[in-house]
């Protein structure tokens, strides 16, 4: 039985693909499934794959609406002194300001959650390589002592097949030859006393 620790070791230094988004690893667990600890640490990563992604989606958004709104003060601003400014674009020029203040936080804590994330997916991604390297290892001992076991029954199998062909054949020669004895003593009527029909049509072929 190997450790935990042996595995850490073995995958340590090494570019593990996404297990999730490896259609070969899923194919691995088509004929048992998944242990429960297995899914559990799947979904783990999937969530993380999806706050990725969102974070992503959110700070493209992020950016055009600061590009909205910093239109948008430009527009206001466009031909106007603060002297002469009236007080409705005053008051949307603060809310803007406001708005831009709010989305540069969401900016910086959008990009600063995404240089965390890449690290957490990868130690997500370790520790479900490691489940599914304990798994592998009991899968392929399991494999391997039922195809020894199977392979013995093989063996053992043809072994009787064998005997058995040569029984058969025994059982055949010795019938041709009581029927050939009979048939010479008594002629074909002995065909019926003993129903050996095919026996006859055996033996006439030879």
């Amino acid at each position: 039985m190997k450790s935990d620790e042996e595995f850490r070791a073995a995958i340590a230094g090494k570019q593990v693909p996404i297990l999730v988004l490896d259609q070969k690893w899923h194919r691995l667990f088509a004929v048992h499934g998944k242990t429960d600890e297995i899914k559990e640490a799947e979904g783990a990563l999937n969530a993380l794959l999806a706050r990725q992604g969102k974070l992503n989606t959110d700070l493209k958004g992020f950016k055009v609406l600061k590009n909205k709104l910093m239109d948008s003060i430009v527009q206001n601003m466009d031909g106007t002194t603060e002297a002469h400014m009236d007080a409705a674009r005053e008051k949307k020029l603060d809310e803007d300001k406001r708005l831009i203040e709010e989305v540069n936080q969401k900016i910086a804590d959008a990009e600063d959650e995404l240089l965390e994330i890449p690290k957490q997916i990868r130690e997500a991604n370790n520790e479900l390589m490691i489940l599914s390297l304990d798994y592998f290892y009991d899968k392929i001992r399991v494999n391997q002592e039922e195809s020894r076991e199977i392979e013995e029954w093989i063996t053992q199998v043809r072994i009787d097949l064998k005997k058995n062909i040569i029984r058969k054949q025994n059982r055949d020669i010795n019938n041709r030859e009581i029927y050939a004895y009979l048939h010479d003593i008594l002629g074909p009527q002995v065909l019926d006393l003993f129903d050996i029909q095919y026996e006859q049509k055996d033996a006439e072929t030879q």
